[in-house]
């Protein structure tokens, strides 16, 4: 279990709508449906109505500071199957960094290096989880992954790529940095993280890109910033 899964979820059966993506920047095809992930009836393009609404108001905020510019979303709503996936890709990348060509070699590896991969794993992925009571945060429709593009178009340089598993993906990696773009990326990052959390979203504590409103990890860390907080979660696994 994560700290977060301990918050309890008062689901308030708000709906998964598509996102309207003439709001906002896209990368086509979808990465993860590049690789085949199975996102059945739904698209990743899909959010809780309320979430989507908060993500337009992000938008509109970054408009006000730099025009032209727009939020990039990488991925958003993820069924449980697709959780399981890009775990098991991302497992099968951890075994070729550590020099194995094969996941099914990972049968060859002793009880403490398999327990390393899988920490390495989970410093970026949610557990997929089944149980109701511990959803990973992409499977409640009230996470999203985003970035930032500016008015020609051009991703902005963060710093490290979504979804890169080393600790350049922490959201405050390059705050005291001494290499020559730290000072820009980090200031990259922390217009993200402005623009999103006025929106009212919090940003996971260990990915610049992650973004939640209404779920158990965003109940948690407002109840950490604030121990007279008594938040919940009002949305939990759908489908």
């Amino acid at each position: 279990m994560r700290p977060y899964h301990q918050v309890p979820i008062i689901e308030c059966g708000e709906s998964l709508v598509e996102i309207p993506m003439e709001f906002f920047a896209v990368e086509s095809p979808h990465p993860y449906e590049k690789l085949g992930a199975p996102y059945g009836t739904h698209s990743p393009y899909f959010l809780r109505k309320s979430v989507i609404d908060s993500l337009i108001a992000a938008q509109n905020y970054l408009q006000q500071s730099r025009p032209g510019w727009l939020i990039q979303i990488f991925d958003a709503y993820r069924p449980v199957a697709v959780q399981q996936f890009m775990v098991d890709y991302a497992f099968a990348e951890v075994l070729q960094m550590r020099g194995f060509q094969n996941a099914e070699l990972s049968a060859e590896l002793s009880e403490i290096q398999l327990k390393e991969v899988w920490e390495e794993v989970y410093k970026i992925w949610a557990p997929p989880s089944l149980d109701i009571r511990t959803p990973p945060p992409h499977s409640t429709g009230a996470a999203v992954d985003v970035t930032l593009v500016d008015e020609t178009g051009t991703i902005l340089d963060m710093g490290s790529p979504i979804d890169e598993l080393s600790d350049r993906s922490l959201p405050d990696f390059y705050i005291n940095g001494d290499q020559p773009e730290a000072a820009r990326w980090n200031a990259n990052r922390q217009l993200l993280r402005e623009i999103m959390e006025k929106a009212g979203f919090c940003r996971n504590p260990r990915e610049w890109w992650h973004f939640c409103i209404g779920d158990q990890m965003w109940a948690w860390l407002n109840n950490e910033s604030n121990s007279s907080n008594q938040f919940v979660a009002r949305y939990g696994r759908l489908l």
